[in-house]
């Protein structure tokens, strides 16, 4: 019994905690925003022999400027970023990083459609995008290491021997599966494409809608500008992806609900095996004290005063079961919340529920053993050897 609750109070937290994780990271894109991407998330892009079922061009440099100067949307706001590298070395003066840090080339309006919040500073501005000035955003697990005790505010620090002016710290963000979102620097766009010339550098183009209402008209004219921009004729499909927070987070929920599903149907085929278990202990049990209920039928004990003895020793069984699982489920829950650097959200009703589970369970299997040491003859029970 304590192993079906496990599974259920266990697999519910983990999931719990993935789900709380996953939504907060992306719900702060917020409902009004989609991105425009290589893949659709989640696109099966292989098949049989592991091969890639489509390849879709990455997004290039050209794609992006032809989109931001022919998209006229009205109320939106257009980001435009890619990722340089995520494993760059930041020094200052004479400290540096560990080579971890992941470096952006954004734009002015990435923040702002990325939901991500300045803690100290300002954020990039037009003029620092357009004027290729070498400012940056850092990420706040720089104040526990470069600038511990020290406002980095208007320092300068250098990443691949090109020196940058702080303007801006963010505030934290946490891991998401492993992945630090706290130890990157942002800096303007141009800058970063001079800094990181890699070839087939992949961008993203994130858009904002200020009105939700519009958000669908929005989409629909985003996905004829850029299929332009692609030179695709009616009949081809996109080859590139179109990504709703909301529509992932409805991904993640159905996900969820799957695994919920399946750690009720693996906690209740343990328990019901569990109840047959008891139900034979306590069978077993009853033969083996037939003296003793013998002797206390004997001192004047009734019929009920010997069911409820068996009945609450079941519940009591089946509670001692249901508090080792919940212990064990927690503990499962806080190990993979701590894995994966997720928060941890106490499983209540999960615990409220296998409390219940375990209590009508014990009363099931411990219903036959009780009545059948009630019915026990006195005398019968005083001759059993």
């Amino acid at each position: 019994m304590g192993i079906g609750i496990w599974a259920l109070v266990g697999i519910l937290s983990a999931v719990k905690a993935l789900e709380t994780n996953i939504a907060g990271n992306f719900a702060s894109m917020g409902s009004n925003t989609f991105n425009i991407q290589r893949y659709e998330f989640g696109v099966n892009r292989r098949g049989p022999g592991n091969e890639r079922k489509k390849i879709n061009p990455i997004i290039r440099y050209n794609d992006v400027r032809q989109f931001v100067d022919t998209y006229e949307y009205p109320f939106t706001s257009t980001s435009v970023s890619f990722q340089g590298t995520s494993t760059a070395e930041v020094k200052f003066e004479n400290k540096k990083t560990d080579p971890e840090v992941q470096v952006f080339g954004v734009n002015e309006n990435y923040l702002d459609n990325t939901g991500v919040k300045i803690d100290q500073g300002r954020n990039l501005n037009v003029f620092d995008v357009k004027n290729n000035n070498n400012v940056c955003v850092i990420g706040s697990d720089f104040l526990k290491g470069l600038f511990e005790n020290e406002n980095p505010l208007d320092k300068t620090i250098s990443i691949r021997g090109v020196k940058f002016k702080i303007v801006g710290v963010l505030e934290s963000k946490g891991s998401t599966f492993g992945n630090n979102q706290d130890l990157k620097v942002l800096v303007p766009i141009q800058v970063a494409r001079s800094v990181f010339t890699q070839p087939n550098i992949n961008y993203t183009i994130s858009i904002k809608v200020d009105d939700k209402a519009m958000m669908q008209g929005a989409q629909d004219q985003a996905t004829i500008t850029f299929r332009n921009i692609r030179g695709l004729s009616p009949v081809e499909e996109n080859d590139f992806g179109i990504l709703r927070s909301d529509d992932l987070l409805n991904q993640v929920a159905t996900i969820s609900g799957y695994l919920e599903v399946s750690a009720w149907i693996i906690s209740i085929i343990t328990i019901l095996g569990s109840s047959i278990a008891l139900m034979n202990i306590m069978l077993v049990s009853v033969s083996e004290r037939t003296r003793e209920i013998g002797v206390r039928k004997a001192l004047g004990a009734k019929n009920t005063t010997i069911s409820t003895q068996f009945f609450i020793e079941t519940i009591v069984i089946g509670q001692f079961g249901s508090i080792l699982g919940i212990i064990l489920g927690i503990l499962t829950g806080l190990a993979f919340a701590k894995l994966f650097d997720f928060d941890f959200t106490l499983p209540i009703a999960a615990m409220i529920w296998a409390t219940i589970i375990t209590f009508v369970v014990a009363v099931i299997a411990g219903s036959y053993p009780a009545t059948k040491a009630a019915r026990l003859d006195p005398i019968e029970s005083l001759r059993y050897e």
